[in-house]
């Protein structure tokens, strides 16, 4: 299930845009490839982040990984709920997994980001 509303990144990243802030999260196939969550290090409320960079990590069962942010701007909210139940991400990528929303800087712009679809067929040629 890959929703058609959101965009997409090569890191398995996903942006939903309000207005001009951008809530991200993991994908599906992100947090099965990672197995069992077990812990989120989020990034400071106020921090700024720039498109490309980790801006947070998450650690699981298998392995630790950065989570690169999709978009340029200024962090707005953490999602705090993952400080103590971080398998959110696991069970609700799409929604109650969300790990921050960032303030963006001028036109988000969708260069690097993919639609669903293309996001689909990325996921087919990188299993062959």
């Amino acid at each position: 299930m890959i929703p058609e509303d959101l965009k997409y990144t090569r890191d398995h990243e996903w942006v939903k845009m309000e207005g001009g802030e951008a809530v991200i999260g993991i994908t599906e196939h992100a947090q099965k490839e990672l197995g069992d969550i077990t812990f989120v290090e989020l990034p400071e409320t106020g921090a700024d982040v720039s498109k490309g960079d980790g801006f947070a990590t998450i650690e699981s069962v298998k392995a630790a990984s950065d989570v690169y942010a999709p978009v340029s701007g200024k962090v707005s909210a953490v999602n705090e709920e993952l400080e103590s139940s971080p398998e959110l991400i696991n069970r609700y990528p799409y929604g109650q997994g969300w790990i921050c929303k960032i303030n963006v800087d001028g036109d988000p712009g969708a260069e690097g980001l993919m639609d669903a679809e293309a996001y689909a067929q990325f996921l087919e040629e990188n299993e062959q």
